[in-house]
């Protein structure tokens, strides 16, 4: 069980919004460091998707160096709608650590940019996603809170070149930069890549949910706001 809390990272990020019906949600997010040097573009899906039904074509590309960590990036923007394309070079001659965590970082970072005000939305979001034997659910808050409970269960030490201790981190380090409350539980499953892809599945299409319009303009708190 992993469970993580702490305060949100300030992006540094160019993003657009239409004034009032948030037709483009999209930001860019440079993110140079020592160990890692990251570019990335996520443009979430368009109101006028969720009316009328059409989805647009999503472009992914995805290279952070580590195959399966693409693999698992590219399950989550496909099943949320994202257009994603994310470029990361990093320290993989130390280990897979910084370049998973700061790109996880830097993708929090960019979807809370792209969203905006939490204005007109569900909120809430919850999905359960299978693959074959494994059987993953995940429940999404944008809270402006950010916590992360994340129990994937895996037994593995790598998958490809990613270490099966990061999975969980990666999670964390979005939901913490997103200032989102997340919740990932794998409820079955013996193949350890089965049950990772099936949470990020999961996680796609709760967060898709929980950024649904309403067609309202309100704020879905009883605070008023739900950036404090």
């Amino acid at each position: 069980m992993h469970t993580h809390s702490a305060s949100c990272i300030m992006p540094n990020t160019k993003s657009s919004h239409a004034a009032k019906k948030m037709t483009s949600r999209t930001a860019s997010i440079q993110r140079k460091t020592n160990e890692t040097d990251i570019s990335l573009t996520l443009r979430l899906p368009s109101v006028e998707s969720y009316t009328s039904g059409a989805v647009a074509a999503a472009e992914i590309d995805i290279s952070t160096g580590i195959g399966f960590l693409d693999h698992m990036l590219h399950a989550l923007a496909k099943h949320a709608h994202w257009s994603l394309t994310l470029k990361c070079t990093g320290d993989l001659h130390v280990d897979d650590h910084h370049s998973a965590e700061d790109v996880a970082i830097a993708l929090g970072q960019a979807f809370k940019a792209a969203l905006g005000e939490p204005r007109g939305i569900k909120r809430f979001g919850y999905a359960y996603a299978p693959l074959d034997e494994a059987l993953s659910r995940c429940v999404v808050d944008i809270s402006g809170r950010p916590h992360a409970s994340i129990d994937l269960g895996l037994k593995r030490e790598m998958i490809g070149s990613l270490s099966c201790e990061m999975i969980p981190h990666i999670f964390e380090s979005f939901a913490t930069s997103a200032c989102i409350t997340m919740h990932v539980d794998v409820l079955k499953g013996f193949n350890d890549h089965h049950r990772s892809e099936s949470a990020f599945k999961a996680a796609a299409v709760a967060l898709r949910e929980a950024i649904t319009p309403t067609g309202g303009n309100e704020v879905p708190s009883t605070k008023g706001t739900l950036n404090v």
